[in-house]
């Protein structure tokens, strides 16, 4: 391993202790953020419920360890039974079904899972506007009309249309990621690089109405976690369909939120804060997702470009490592200070599952490029 990423081998060997640990406590449920060190367990419906399995498959590509692939076998059982209490679901199934479903299948060549996940693609394709050209994002609920209602988070569910189309070789699932992800490059992404979190369509016109706030500060604010979405996102749509412009798109939004970032490298929740001080919550979820969706881009970028990112990367990672990291604690969480939603309250400075996931997922690929150089001599 090149001599500068030798502590990945270190953090990566501490995931796996940590894992085997908090497996036992966690079991086949479905954690969400912390409180008092113990993650609260949401249902099966949730969108955080598939990165939990999702980690355990991380470890058990790695150890081989039947204990993870049990869990997580049991994870997805329970998962795909919201499919048949469909009306339950949202534009996160990508999240659910992505991580769960299809790396069982992939892993063991479960029949059944890919069935389950080629489902959850059929109901995202099922959530497209055709008039507006966007996946709608929640049902009603809370009391509000959503039928309008897109978000930035949903990039990063059109990796399970892009895998049912190629899946099963038929473009339409394809055809609707593309249009989605076209009226986010026009809609969502600002020119200095920041994004929206939910933009509101006219339902029947498709006319877009107004930016909405969301878990940002204000609706012209920069929400961290957004635009770690929208890098990643538009760096997968670039990877499944080499489509330049998801590339540049991509690469627009790293500038922005790298450009952004305080000393250590972790960002505060927004970016756009009236009173930017220390004492602002960070939010490490966002920059473990930038950090994995920097590798991704790196991946499709020749040369010096793509070293240059993925060494941005691996900066996140290591400050994430030593200065985030729960190794040595009962917290049941990986990463400490993350935001959930800081308007209501909710996961303030506490661990989240998917910044877990993002990190464990980031720290993965780093270790395999890094296995790769040596092997290449360099």
């Amino acid at each position: 391993m090149n001599a500068r990423l030798d502590w990945v081998e270190e953090a990566w060997q501490q995931v796996i202790s940590k894992i085997s640990r908090t497996s036992h406590s966690i079991g086949a449920s479905f954690p969400n953020g912390s409180a008092n060190g113990h993650y609260d367990r949401s249902s099966p419906h949730d969108w955080v419920a598939g990165f939990w399995p999702g980690l355990l498959w991380l470890v058990y590509r790695e150890t081989k360890d039947d204990r993870f692939k049990q869990i997580a076998v049991e994870c997805e059982r329970q998962i795909s039974q919201t499919l048949w209490a469909f009306d339950q679901l949202h534009h996160d199934v990508g999240f659910m079904f992505g991580l769960s479903s299809i790396n069982q299948y992939l892993l063991l060549e479960d029949e059944e899972a890919k069935r389950h996940a080629l489902m959850a693609a059929s109901l995202l394709a099922g959530r497209f506007n055709a008039a507006g050209g966007f996946i709608r994002a929640w049902p009603n609920w809370g009391g509000e009309d959503h039928s309008g209602w897109a978000i930035i988070d949903c990039l990063m569910n059109l990796p399970l249309l892009y895998w049912a189309s190629q899946e099963i070789n038929d473009p339409r699932y394809r055809h609707i990621a593309d249009i989605h992800a076209d009226t986010v490059l026009r809609e969502f992404l600002l020119e200095d690089g920041s994004v929206h979190h939910i933009v509101s369509f006219n339902p029947e016109t498709g006319e877009r109405i107004e930016a909405l706030a969301g878990q940002g500060y204000a609706a012209d604010s920069a929400w961290a976690r957004g635009a770690a979405w929208a890098l990643y996102g538009f760096a997968r749509c670039y990877s499944y369909t080499g489509k330049v412009k998801y590339a540049i798109a991509a690469k627009r939004v790293a500038t922005f939120f790298l450009d952004h970032l305080p000393v250590d490298n972790v960002p505060y929740w927004d970016f756009r804060l009236p009173e930017f001080g220390d004492d602002a919550p960070r939010d490490s979820s966002a920059a473990a997702i930038a950090a994995s969706g920097l590798i991704e881009l790196a991946e499709g970028l020749p040369g010096v470009e793509g070293e240059m990112y993925k060494q941005r990367a691996a900066d996140i990672l290591r400050s994430l490592h030593e200065n985030y990291g729960a190794w040595d604690s009962n917290e049941e969480g990986l990463l400490l200070h993350a935001t959930g939603y800081f308007d209501k309250g909710i996961y303030v400075d506490a661990p989240l599952i998917y910044g877990d996931y993002y990190f464990a997922e980031a720290l993965l690929k780093l270790k395999d490029s890094a296995y790769a150089k040596k092997e290449e001599g360099n």
